[in-house]
């Protein structure tokens, strides 16, 4: 083989082993979110980026929760569902990320 054709080969074997290493991985990741937000309901409860704890009280639309922090019930704040790293169902059952 030639040296461009041994270039090609090489650029080619990069390329894919970036697919595999990092894009695939990250996609697989963002579905496994979406489905996460996508089962988010009434009752749940979730731990926020910002590491607050909380239970979803409200959908407010496809993007936006209220959700309840605190023991005293009265600290409730809409945000965005992007917000949430991981939810545990209402019955028990756990979606970390």
């Amino acid at each position: 083989m030639d040296q461009v054709t041994m270039t090609i080969l090489m650029l080619v074997i990069c390329f894919a082993l970036m697919y595999f290493l990092t894009i695939r991985p990250q996609k697989k990741k963002d579905e496994e979110l979406r489905q996460m937000m996508e089962a988010l309901e009434v009752g749940d409860s979730v731990l926020t980026t910002s590491g607050f704890y909380g239970v979803v009280v409200d959908k407010v639309d496809e993007t936006t929760i209220i959700v309840e922090f605190g023991n005293d019930k009265h600290c409730r704040i809409p945000m965005e569902k992007s917000a949430i790293q991981a939810m545990e169902k209402a019955n028990g059952s756990s979606d970390d990320e």
